[in-house]
């Protein structure tokens, strides 16, 4: 039997590589809109972070959505993100 490879990404947060499943996709649009992309299904550029606000708030400090993006991030579209991941934990 054959086995599946599974695919990893890196978390902009912790830095580690981890199963694609685990992480959330955040993702900027053709239009240019940063947001969370809980499904994985959203066109546009993406980027990988845990599913904790921990890891979030890592990336956010030492802004590596803007490093993988190449773009300013308002404060209240992490905001927007944080309050998303906090619902979806729950």
């Amino acid at each position: 039997m054959h086995q599946r490879k599974v695919p990893l990404r890196m978390c902009t947060g912790c830095g580690e590589m981890k199963p694609k499943k685990e992480l959330v996709r955040v993702v900027r649009s053709p239009e240019g809109e940063v947001s969370l992309d809980l499904t994985g299904r959203k066109p546009g550029r993406g980027a990988y972070v845990c599913r904790s606000v921990e890891c979030l708030r890592r990336a956010r400090k030492a802004r590596r959505f803007e490093k993988a993006f190449s773009c300013q991030i308002p404060e209240e579209v992490y905001a927007r993100m944080e309050k998303e991941m906090k619902q979806d934990a729950e």
